[in-house]
């Protein structure tokens, strides 16, 4: 069984994310921390509960979403997982992050491209690709079919969805993104997203202003 910890990091209030299961093993999901009291809360967290980082995971690269990337990769040496259309975000991240007085001095490059339906396995652990596009070039989301959860990163809030005016964006295809990607899952699947507190697959059916589709 999966355990989820989540933390809000950074002035975007960015939900990192740190999957860990019964073997010890764990992945962390968009390592957002800036500044060493963010990053000793992850250290903190992981050593505490005696557990082993084996990959770090992105559902998109937009700046707020891989500030701590590279600090992650180097302190538990670990390699950089994400869709291959993540690759102009971080080429760009330096520049990116200093329009928003952010200090960001050195980006993690991918080494593992994933995309649509591949699996990430870590542990005794399975998590299903999918392949959600509209917010921004890239994304994915990370489906426990066994636990009964996805991380929807910046595709689907609660009561709200990604953004489509920045570069990439693209309101149509979000839609259906969501509506083909998270909308098919079970109505019982929380979904863990990008910023604010979890939702369901069947609360965001009915009840999303943007993308519901009735009940």
């Amino acid at each position: 069984m999966i355990t989820i910890k989540t933390f809000a990091f950074n002035p975007f209030q960015v939900n990192t994310y740190i999957l860990s299961d019964e073997s010890g093993d764990c992945v962390i999901i968009d390592p957002g921390m800036q500044g060493s009291q963010e990053e000793n809360t992850v250290v903190d967290y992981i050593n505490k509960n005696n557990l082993k980082p084996v990959m770090m995971l992105l559902t998109h690269a937009h700046i707020d979403h891989i500030l701590g990337n590279s600090f992650t990769a180097h302190r538990f040496n670990l390699r950089l997982t994400a869709h291959k259309d993540c690759v102009p975000f971080l080429d760009n991240a330096i520049a990116y992050a200093s329009t928003f007085g952010l200090s960001l001095e050195s980006v993690k490059d991918i080494d593992d491209y994933i995309d649509e339906n591949e699996d990430v396995i870590f542990g005794n652990s399975r998590l299903k690709v999918l392949h959600t596009p509209g917010h921004a070039n890239g994304s994915v989301c990370f489906y426990s079919e066994e636990d009964k959860f996805v991380i929807t990163g910046d595709v689907l809030f609660n009561q709200s969805i990604g953004r489509t005016d920045l570069p990439t964006g693209d309101y149509d295809l979000l839609q259906k993104s969501i509506w083909e990607k998270l909308f098919t899952l079970p109505d019982e699947t929380v979904a863990y997203p990008g910023h604010g507190p979890e939702t369901t697959i069947g609360s965001e059916k009915v009840s999303n202003p943007f993308v519901a589709i009735g009940k």
